[in-house]
């Protein structure tokens, strides 16, 4: 790598890495091939797994009886019923214009937790992004409009999920490659 003395627009002279040196343009030529190589399973597997993390932990606040935390190792198993506050939480912070506090609660807390179990199993992934990514719509919208960025993040993940799938590593793909040899 040449790091000689290079000259400054003001005349002077510094050391550092001339980008002309053939070296160093292989050398990032190489980096960015490198990075082109990363399977797409290995991200679409991340990319479930933390979108689903996200959602999950957000039903569970919503719900008593049932807690499940894969990271920490948590079990509370029992049967799950909608937390006393829920519903309040819908009417008093969230308010949706257009579904009642007693409609969207249920229905939010058994999105958050159906549709990451799905896309953690690599089930019906593209429909389970789409319901979150619409979700997520509504939250941003209506709810938290001043999340943007978090949101944006949100949306980055599911799209990538919705337009190239689950990956090798899913239910999606297990069933996709039963049918194509049954279909022979």
């Amino acid at each position: 790598m040449n790091t000689d003395l290079h000259t400054t627009r003001e005349g002077g002279r510094r050391p550092g890495i001339a980008l002309d040196d053939a070296s160093t343009v292989d050398r990032i030529r190489r980096a960015i091939a490198l990075c082109g190589r990363i399977p797409h399973t290995f991200i679409a597997l991340l990319a479930r797994f933390s979108i689903a993390a996200v959602f999950w932990k957000s039903g569970q606040t919503k719900v008593e009886g049932l807690a499940i935390d894969l990271i920490d190792g948590s079990f509370a198993l029992g049967i799950p019923r909608l937390s006393d506050s829920v519903v309040a939480l819908f009417a008093d912070e969230y308010r949706l214009p257009l579904i009642p506090p007693e409609i969207a609660a249920p229905m939010a807390a058994f999105a958050e937790h159906l549709f990451p179990i799905l896309l953690l199993v690599g089930l019906a992934t593209r429909f389970s992004a789409l319901a979150l990514l619409g979700m997520t719509l509504v939250i941003q919208v209506f709810v938290y409009p001043g999340a943007y960025p978090t949101h944006g993040v949100w949306a980055a993940v599911l799209l990538y999920l919705i337009a190239q799938g689950p990956g090798a590593l899913s239910l999606d793909r297990w069933i996709a490659t039963r049918c194509a040899r049954g279909a022979r």
